[in-house]
């Protein structure tokens, strides 16, 4: 399963970048605005200055809900750097958007899917990932994980390309049961990718291998 990271936060993509286990990076208009990044020059020059910090797939969103609006926002977001994957969101004309950009070789990211119904159709136009949201999900009263799952078992019997995409991660057992669960990728804050780290036995067990060590001094 690959790991990208859910931010515009040029700090915390290096931090996790510097991990070592990073594939990529996923963003939208709420993160880049959380970081004070504003207006269309500064948002296209914060993509680039990712791109020179990850070696991966980053996925840049089109702000557009027009069929026309998306492929010219799209267009111009994929000549950043070819490792710019078009976010695009699953609507009727999204859907349109993402066959025309398949068709044009440039890869899609189906954002803010919610069902099974809406993966098909991004799998179906070609979209080289599928976003499902599964902690909006959750927070509606349903199983987000159960979704993933559900996707996973379509995608493998029809044999779609299109690659899982687990998004709106809320902690470190979300990326585990994503990754039981079928995805391809998850995207996350650094926080639940750094809890992965975590466990008291290991913090115990490190604390009695330094104490004995001490002993060799």
């Amino acid at each position: 399963m690959k790991f990208f990271i859910d931010t515009a936060d040029l700090a915390q993509i290096k931090e996790a970048n510097d991990l070592g286990i990073l594939d990529g990076v996923t963003t939208n208009p709420s993160l880049m605005a959380k970081v004070g990044i504003k207006g269309e020059a500064a948002v296209m020059n914060h993509y680039k200055t990712i791109c020179e910090i990850v070696d991966g797939d980053i996925s840049a969103e089109v702000v557009s809900t027009d069929f026309k609006e998306i492929i010219e926002e799209g267009k111009k977001l994929h000549a950043i750097h070819p490792n710019i994957i078009v976010k695009v969101p699953m609507i009727k004309d999204g859907v349109k958007a993402i066959k025309w950009f398949t068709d044009n070789g440039i890869k899609t990211n189906c954002t803010l899917v919610f069902s099974a119904g809406q993966a098909i159709l991004a799998a179906k136009a070609g979209a080289a990932y599928v976003s499902p949201f599964i902690g909006r999900i959750d927070d509606s009263g349903w199983d987000g994980v159960q979704l993933i799952e559900q996707i996973a078992n379509i995608y493998a019997i029809q044999g779609f390309e299109t690659e899982i995409l687990a998004a709106s991660i809320r902690s470190a057992l979300h990326i585990i049961q994503c990754a039981e669960a079928g995805a391809d990728v998850v995207t996350s804050p650094l926080e639940p990718i750094l809890g992965l780290l975590k466990h008291p036995l290991t913090d115990i067990g490190l604390a009695k291998f330094l104490a004995d060590a001490k002993s060799f001094k």
